[in-house]
C-alpha cells in the first residue's frame, strides 16, 4: 500500500491510496493529482501518526494521470506515478501484481482492499491505521441499477450489501486485490445507496499502464 499525499487547486493538502507496481512506479487514481512538486508517496506505513521505521518517503517524479479522464462520470480514473528515487524492496514494501491481459474477476469473487479512508459514513477524517475489508464482486447489472456512469467494460462493482464493511472517501486509489492481483484501482463511492465501490479495470489500461513505464 501507499499514502498518496498532494495540494489540492485550494491549497489544502489531500490523501489518497496508492500501490507499488514497479520500483519506480506506483498507481493511483487521475482524481488524486496534484501539482507534481507537491506529490509525495509514503510506502510501508501503518500507523501515520508515527516515524515508523518501515516507511519510506519518496517524491513523485512525474504523473500520468490518463488523457481520457472525466471527473464528471469518472470515467478512466487511473494515474501512473513516476517516483524520484527507487522504492527499497523489504518485508513491508513489495509491489502488487498486476492481471495478465486474459485474467478476469466474476461475481461473487471475495477480494480485498485497503486504505486510511473514513471508516464510518458519521466520521469528518480517514483512519490514522490503515483498514483492511474484504469485498464480494457485484453483477453488473445490479450495479447499473445504483450507479448511473457505470462501465463493465472500464470498471469493477465490488462490495457487500449485507455488511457495513466498504470502501470510503479516502480510500481512491487503493487497489481491489483479488488472489494477490491488483484487478481495480478504486474510483469512487455511494455509500448511503449501496455498500459498494467502483473500481477502474487495471486489465482494460494494462496497454496504457504498460506504456506509461515504458515496458513495451
Amino acid at each position: 500500500m501507499a499514502l498518496v499525499s498532494f495540494l489540492k487547486v485550494n491549497g489544502k493538502r489531500s490523501y489518497c491510496g496508492g500501490f507499488l507496481v514497479r520500483d519506480y512506479f506506483v498507481l493511483t487514481a487521475a482524481h488524486c493529482i496534484g501539482s507534481e512538486s507537491s506529490m509525495i508517496v509514503i510506502l510501508g506505513a501503518h500507523n501515520l501518526h508515527e516515524q515508523e521505521e518501515t516507511q519510506q518517503i519518496i517524491h513523485v517524479d512525474k504523473a500520468f494521470p490518463h488523457p481520457d479522464y472525466n471527473p464528471l462520470d469518472h470515467s478512466s480514473d487511473i494515474m501512473v506515478l513516476k517516483l524520484e528515487s527507487k522504492a527499497k524492496r523489504s518485508n513491508s514494501v513489495k509491489p502488487l501484481t498486476l492481471p495478465g491481459p486474459n485474467d478476469q474477476v466474476n461475481p461473487g469473487d471475495v477480494c480485498g482492499v485497503a486504505g486510511w479512508g473514513k471508516t464510518s459514513i458519521n466520521t469528518t477524517k480517514g483512519s490514522v491505521l490503515l483498514e483492511e475489508a474484504e469485498l464480494i464482486i457485484q453483477e453488473d447489472e445490479e450495479c447499473k441499477k445504483h450507479f448511473r456512469h457505470y462501465s463493465e467494460v472500464t470498471e469493477i462493482c465490488a462490495g457487500d450489501p449485507s455488511k457495513i464493511e466498504a470502501p470510503s472517501k479516502g480510500d481512491s486509489g487503493g487497489p481491489l486485490v483479488c488472489d494477490n492481483k491488483a484487478y481495480g484501482v478504486l474510483s469512487y463511492v455511494k455509500s448511503k445507496k449501496i455498500s459498494s465501490g467502483i473500481f477502474t479495470k487495471v486489465v482494460h489500461f494494462l496497454p496504457w499502464i504498460n506504456k506509461n513505464m515504458n515496458l513495451l
